[in-house]
């Protein structure tokens, strides 16, 4: 699959000229989580963030260089004010979010536990749900050289989900590479997984760029092997399978089958790690890399995050990046051991 050439960094003198690199489009809510590793049910102060998968990969991308802009809806409450205000700060273009009057901005609580962190969302009826095909049509989608979705969107309400077909499926949109990223989660979906299971299926086939977990695939389709997932989508372009610590497995018309393992890494927290890998990804991708480094940085962008509580974590310099991406496959083997010997 081919995309644009690169084309150059946004300065005052060209900022009019390019549009953006990457479009995100989906729910950010407002987070609340403890100040330290304790669990929610015991802490007296929270502090307040905001995350949602597709900002992530939007403030990920920023931060890595690359002009993102994020669309949704927030409500007109304080929340959605700390989301316009927080994606602004990390250099993400918000103008094109739509503020509604009527509706009230998503909420979710973190809990830290001993083995994984559990996340508890108040997001029904929110501002992000009226979200609908309509959205299509704003010109800066169009302008962009990839439109980046996820599988959280479509299980928001009917609207949303529309949104995803007109997008995905019917392609109304035409130009820019269609990414998406399955994340699947359970509770989103009514009716079970069944319904998942042929509505993520549906618009996976039809996306130019993909993103699945072995393990989500396994539950949504049991395909328990990368080159199972394969077989389900034959025809995507460009097909990741991340399989957590252990590593990711590409599949593309231009660089077949390239697998890149994990550095191990001390783990804080996993939420976010998963936005994390596809911002480090896009960003190489967009950078005309090849498969190899498209899966490394993705590797070390949700190491990072790994080693957070953040859902947006502070990146190594450009130049180290590009040291490590450089190495050869044994000092990346041996890059591995390091982390896990820091671990």
């Amino acid at each position: 699959m081919s995309i644009p050439s690169p084309r150059p960094r946004t300065t005052p003198a060209t900022r009019q000229d390019p549009g953006p690199d990457v479009v995100c489009v989906g729910e950010t809510m407002a987070m609340l989580s403890p100040l330290d590793s304790g669990p929610l049910a015991t802490r007296r102060s929270l502090a307040l963030g905001v995350g949602g998968a597709e900002s992530n990969v939007a403030c990920g991308l920023a931060t890595l260089g690359h002009r993102a802009a994020w669309l949704s809806r927030v409500g007109a409450d304080p929340f959605g004010q700390r989301v316009l205000a927080d994606l602004a700060a990390h250099g993400v273009d918000v103008t094109g979010v739509r503020t509604d009057p009527e509706r009230q901005t998503g909420v979710y609580f973190k809990d830290p536990g001993p083995d994984r962190t559990g996340v508890h969302y108040y997001r029904r009826g929110s501002a992000a749900t009226r979200m609908g095909p309509e959205l299509a049509r704003l010109p800066l989608l169009g302008r962009a050289r990839v439109l980046h979705l996820s599988g959280i969107t479509a299980a928001l309400s009917g609207s949303c989900a529309e949104l995803l077909e007109e997008i995905v499926v019917r392609r109304a949109v035409p130009g820019p590479v269609v990414s998406f990223d399955v994340n699947y989660r359970q509770a989103l979906w009514p009716e079970g997984r069944e319904q998942a299971a042929r509505a993520l299926l549906r618009l996976a086939g039809a996306a130019d760029a993909v993103f699945v977990g072995r393990d989500e695939a396994e539950s949504l389709w049991g395909a328990a092997k990368p080159e199972e997932i394969r077989e389900l989508l034959p025809g995507v372009p460009l097909l990741v399978v991340k399989d957590a610590g252990h590593g990711a497995t590409s599949y593309s018309d231009d660089h077949g089958e390239t697998f890149v393992p994990a550095p191990r890494s001390r783990i804080i927290e996993r939420v976010g790690a998963g936005d994390a890998f596809a911002a480090g990804y896009l960003s190489a991708f967009l950078d005309g890399r090849d498969a190899t480094a498209r899966l490394r940085l993705g590797h070390l962008v949700a190491g990072a995050t790994l080693r957070s509580r953040s859902d947006i974590p502070t990146v190594p310099p450009r130049a180290e990046l590009d040291r490590l991406l450089a190495l050869d496959e044994l000092s990346w083997t041996a890059l591995n051991t390091a982390l896990d010997k820091e671990g």
